[in-house]
């Protein structure tokens, strides 16, 4: 662990880029009570058996969705109790997105992380509300920002008292309807010592790529998924569905469930690695 190195702790849980590989997992939105128990429980056998961290990851509201008609979630009320149920049932903690100020105090009563969502991540307002619940706010790096302009997000942050968070890498916007992943830009990130986790799902969109909503390149999932921990990640942030065809928002890029023990298996196997390489000092 180097000396720059910030190590993030909730929940009983430690986040940091020379830690073990943690996983914030779940599923897009939430779709119904049912399905987010099963969804959840999935997670909690896979993990326990491989010895990951793991934090359950859900949306109440997406509120950016590409069409008006489009499925949104069961809003706030209905959408947190639910998490608390997953987190009171299985004794895992949870995360979930914010998009509005007044959203950030509740959410925090019952989310162990609160996460700002990308294109969203300059928004003073926002950012303020967050960091005055004390959470632990996970940070998604804008597809329009270089990885080196986190920082400026970071110290907002921490000017409005708050400085228990973690970086989150979705992709970088190349030309039109596409996302790419810059592997130098990890360690750009990894530079300000906070924790830096890899959302492979998103990663992996092509937004606009359907007449009402984004594509997507599940197919590719586990190849994107092993060329980021290899760089030596905090963590990473993974979706997935029972059946990923009848999502109702993001099945494009969710890996189906029945594949995360093998894909886990995988990454915790490299996760390993990379970790136990001796640093090389290249200058």
């Amino acid at each position: 662990m180097s000396d720059q190195e910030k190590i993030i702790e909730f929940a009983g849980l430690r986040a940091g880029n020379s830690l073990p590989l943690m996983l914030f997992g779940g599923m897009n939105v939430l779709e119904s009570r049912e399905l987010a128990l099963e969804v959840a429980a999935a997670y909690v056998e896979v993990t326990s058996k491989l010895g990951i961290p793991y934090v359950f990851k859900a949306s109440f509201d997406k509120a950016n969705r590409s069409s008006i008609h489009s499925y949104r979630g069961p809003g706030l009320e209905k959408g947190l109790e639910v998490l608390a149920e997953v987190k009171s049932r299985f004794g895992v903690p949870v995360i979930t997105d914010v998009h509005e100020p007044w959203q950030a105090a509740p959410a925090a009563e019952v989310a162990d992380i609160i996460q700002l969502p990308a294109f969203l991540a300059r928004q003073t307002d926002l950012v303020v509300a967050m960091a005055a619940t004390g959470a632990v706010i996970n940070i998604k790096k804008p597809q329009f920002l270089a990885p080196q302009e986190m920082r400026h997000i970071l110290s907002k942050c921490r000017e409005a008292g708050n400085d228990r968070l973690i970086l989150c890498e979705r992709g970088s916007s190349f030309g039109y309807n596409n996302l790419i992943v810059d592997m130098l830009g990890f360690g750009d990130m990894k530079q300000t010592g906070y924790p830096l986790f890899f959302d492979v799902t998103h990663s992996l969109q092509r937004p606009g790529g359907r007449a009402d909503s984004a594509d997507g390149r599940r197919a590719q999932v586990a190849e994107l998924a092993r060329a980021g921990v290899a760089v030596g990640l905090a963590g990473l942030f993974l979706e997935a569905h029972p059946d990923p065809d009848a999502a109702l928002c993001d099945g494009p890029c969710a890996l189906p469930l029945d594949q995360l023990e093998p894909f886990l298996t995988q990454l915790k196997v490299l996760d390993d690695l990379v970790k136990g390489f001796a640093p090389l000092e290249i200058t």
